[in-house]
């Protein structure tokens, strides 16, 4: 009524009540009584601000790469801020009479964009794709030391880059050359998993190889070893058969020695028949030799006497005309008993 109104500011809100060119009251959400025709209202938000940004610069090797990210600050000092914005309130309509606050978030991206170029323009591509948390650090530092910002009366309380990107065609070519390169790796993988695989082949067969050996080592040592026992035992056989060859030859010696000593005796004893025979040889060599024939029949047996008889008459048989033997005679001469009577009283011989 009568240009008379109430207001009331929310808590985020810092609020200065201009009355005739001079501040009459200011705080953080106030609430007031005023007249509208001469009083003027300077609202300031306290809290802070997420001003997202994206834009194109260029890097080292004269590559555009697109920056996004996202700032966060406030308003720390805000007499600093309303003597170079205007951040006049119209309470009627309940919005800012000029574009000065919206102007505030392109100036703090604008100073961003500055700095963020300040430090591409000295990377190559590869380098500012992966310096997102580079950038951050960096231009984070130079805006708390920047004088544009102490100047607008504002705090930084967070920058963040997203993501720094090329161009489409520039990030098939890097995608491309990346997937060459991984698929190289993958593929050295492979290799290495292969020639890791061999080797341990390798090694597998070695260490078979190896055991043979070492088998084939122990076995040729117990080879060894029983030759060495076989020719033990054959040396020992040799020596005993070297002793019992000893021992054969002194029988033998002794033999030889025993059979010379017999080889002597009987050659004496032949030596002395010799002698006798021919002292009986010379006693009856003038003796004739019916009479020899008649002395060597004396006390000979029947049998053997009628076997001479037999032979006297085979060598006169052409002057024998018949001969009768009676069986008798025969029967006699068979039996080994010979004759007790004459022969001329059992047989009959003519002439």
């Amino acid at each position: 009524m009568f240009g008379f109104r109430f207001v009331k500011f929310q808590p985020s809100d810092y609020v200065l009540k201009v009355k005739n060119g001079k501040v009459v009251q200011e705080g953080v959400g106030l609430s007031f009584h005023y007249y509208e025709p001469v009083t003027s209202v300077v609202v300031v938000p306290t809290s802070s601000i997420d001003v997202p940004f994206m834009f194109e610069e260029m890097t080292h090797d004269y590559q555009t790469v697109t920056v996004q990210g996202q700032l966060t600050y406030r308003i720390a000092d805000f007499k600093k801020t309303i003597q170079l914005l205007n951040y006049t309130y119209n309470l009627k309509k309940r919005a800012y009479i000029s574009d000065d606050p919206n102007k505030l978030a392109q100036r703090v991206i604008h100073i961003v964009k500055v700095l963020i170029k300040k430090q591409l323009v000295h990377m190559p591509l590869k380098d500012a794709i992966q310096a997102s948390e580079r950038l951050v650090q960096t231009v984070s530092r130079e805006m708390l030391v920047n004088e544009e910002i102490e100047k607008l009366g504002i705090e930084l309380i967070g920058l963040s880059v997203l993501a720094v990107l090329p161009n489409k065609e520039t990030m098939r070519a890097l995608e491309a050359k990346a997937r060459e390169e991984i698929l190289r790796d993958a593929d050295k993988a492979l290799y290495e998993r292969r020639n890791a695989s061999i080797e341990q082949e390798r090694r597998v067969k070695e260490n078979e190889l190896n055991t043979e050996i070492a088998v084939e080592t122990k076995k040729k040592q117990i080879r060894e070893t029983q030759l060495d026992a076989e020719r033990l035992v054959k040396q020992k056989q040799n020596e005993m058969k070297e002793e019992q060859l000893y021992f054969d030859t002194a029988l033998e010696e002794k033999k030889r020695a025993l059979i010379e000593l017999a080889m002597a005796n009987k050659k004496a004893e032949a030596d002395a028949k010799a002698y006798e025979l021919g002292a009986v040889m010379k006693a009856i060599s003038g003796t004739e030799p019916y009479v020899l024939q008649s002395m060597a029949n004396m006390g000979m047996e029947p049998n053997k006497l009628i076997a001479i008889a037999f032979q006297d008459i085979a060598e006169n048989a052409e002057k024998i005309g018949q001969l009768n033997i009676t069986p008798d005679l025969l029967q006699g001469i068979m039996t080994g008993t010979g004759i007790s009577e004459p022969v001329g009283s059992k047989g009959r011989l003519t002439r």
